[in-house]
């Protein structure tokens, strides 16, 4: 029986499971799997093609055939008696739900986060058994009028990465068009290669990114918004300008890219639009994760297929500094927290990074008592950052053209920011979550400076 849930009607749920047998011995998820959050995490690819049963059809197809490469994505997650989680690889399957809306195209405006894009998107239930629950549910959700399709996807974090994710959507969408996956494009499904020696219980190198981070007083944790802004390739030139121009006395050293110059630029307009908004000095930072794939001594398996992130944090200073310095002194504290990720600091990290909280945090979550993240407090004055610049989201063409939009559906409590590629392939697309109060001031800001700049 259909079920409605405002605009949104679903109008069929189907099981897609793997359409030939698969290995079912337990799969091994490593400590980076184990980490932060415990949920599914979304996004949503929106295409200009009509929604009707031959879509479905292709979609539930192409996926069965997918996930016999990709069965672990068919399991459920399980805790062991160690306390640890890893997949049980019985085949169960994924969800795909067929929905529709009464909201047009243009209803959506930019498709940036909302209440109404999240409904775009599978909800999980999480009050049924974890061992129960999908890893994967994706929802296709035909616009009123027949004007275009959404593909929503929720993956449950431990099984898995942005960067491991894009390739599985990408290959689903090759199986889509009748195609057949070439053999650099099977995924590497063993993740004990980052089943790493013991490390001493006391790491060589500092991890600043797992010591508190106190609350800070100020501007109340109140209603955050989502926002998307665009920086074209010459507005992102402008940045590079203005940030490497600056650097005349230290010839010879490496340009500010495009990721740290972008990143720095957002740091400043938020601790400026804070900074309005109260007169004291605090504290800031930024919190990301660095892809360690090409960072480990030997690097991981191509199409290595899991969690593969190190946390960072920039060095210590305060919004002063980021609002009455250049450019440039942001995006070298952003360089800074990049270049801590080596080996030798990966290693130190995942030596340390599953304690006894987060085993607590996985068992509670086991349990239906909640989920706590085990990482600081992200702080009222800091920004957390996700950058999937360099990857081919727009790739995953199920047969009937590009997608026109991809990003992020949910929002989120706390600042942050995440910057992707642009679906028309010039520059890039920012997706902010800022306090509500202060978004319009931010968004003045982000413009401001580069207007400014181009004069």
């Amino acid at each position: 029986m259909p079920s409605t849930n405002k605009m949104v009607t679903i109008v069929a749920s189907h099981n897609i499971t793997p359409n030939q047998p698969t290995p079912n011995d337990p799969l091994w998820l490593s400590d980076s799997d184990q980490i932060g959050n415990l949920r599914h995490v979304s996004c949503v690819y929106i295409y200009k093609a009509k929604h009707n049963k031959h879509v479905t059809e292709r979609l539930r197809n192409s996926l069965s055939k997918t996930l016999v490469h990709y069965y672990p994505v068919a399991g459920r997650l399980r805790l062991t008696k160690s306390g640890r989680m890893e997949v049980n690889c019985n085949a169960k399957g994924v969800t795909l739900l067929d929905a529709h809306t009464t909201n047009s195209f243009a209803d959506y405006g930019d498709f940036s986060p909302s209440l109404s894009t999240e409904q775009l998107v599978p909800k999980v239930d999480y009050t049924q058994p974890i061992e129960d629950i999908p890893l994967m549910l994706m929802q296709i959700t035909g616009f009123h009028g027949g004007e275009g399709l959404a593909i929503g996807i929720v993956t449950s974090h431990p099984l898995t990465d942005a960067t491991s994710m894009m390739p599985f959507v990408n290959n689903w969408a090759k199986v889509a068009r009748g195609e057949e996956l070439d053999p650099n494009e099977i995924p590497f499904l063993d993740r004990v290669v980052l089943k790493l020696p013991q490390q001493p219980s006391s790491p060589s190198v500092k991890l600043p990114e797992w010591k508190p981070v106190s609350q800070a007083q100020g501007i109340e944790q109140g209603q955050r918004s989502a926002a998307l802004f665009k920086l074209s390739s010459r507005q992102v030139e402008i940045l590079k300008k203005k940030a490497n121009n600056d650097k005349a006395s230290n010839e010879g050293v490496r340009p500010y890219s495009r990721f740290e110059v972008i990143a720095a630029h957002i740091w400043r307009c938020a601790s400026k639009a804070r900074a309005s908004a109260e007169n004291s000095n605090q504290p800031t930072l930024v919190r990301f994760s660095v892809d360690i794939r090409s960072r480990l001594n030997p690097p991981l398996p191509k199409n290595y297929f899991g969690n593969a992130l190190a946390k960072t944090v920039t060095p210590k200073c305060y919004e002063g500094d980021i609002i009455s310095n250049p450019l440039r002194y942001a995006a070298q504290k952003i360089r800074e927290a990049v270049y801590v990720v080596t080996d030798e600091y990966i290693r130190a990290q995942l030596s340390v990074i599953l304690g006894q909280e987060q085993l607590d945090s996985i068992s509670a979550f086991f349990m239906g008592q909640g989920h706590r993240v085990n990482v600081p407090y992200a702080g009222n004055h800091n920004i957390l950052l996700t950058s999937w610049m360099g990857m081919p989201v727009y790739e995953a063409d199920f047969g009937w053209g590009k997608p026109v939009h991809y990003g992020l559906a949910t929002t989120f409590e706390e600042d942050r920011a995440a910057i992707l590629p642009s679906s028309d392939g010039d520059g890039v697309a920012v997706t902010i979550f800022f306090q509500t109060a202060l978004m319009e001031l931010f968004k003045i800001l982000f413009y401001e400076d580069l207007f400014l700049s181009s004069l």
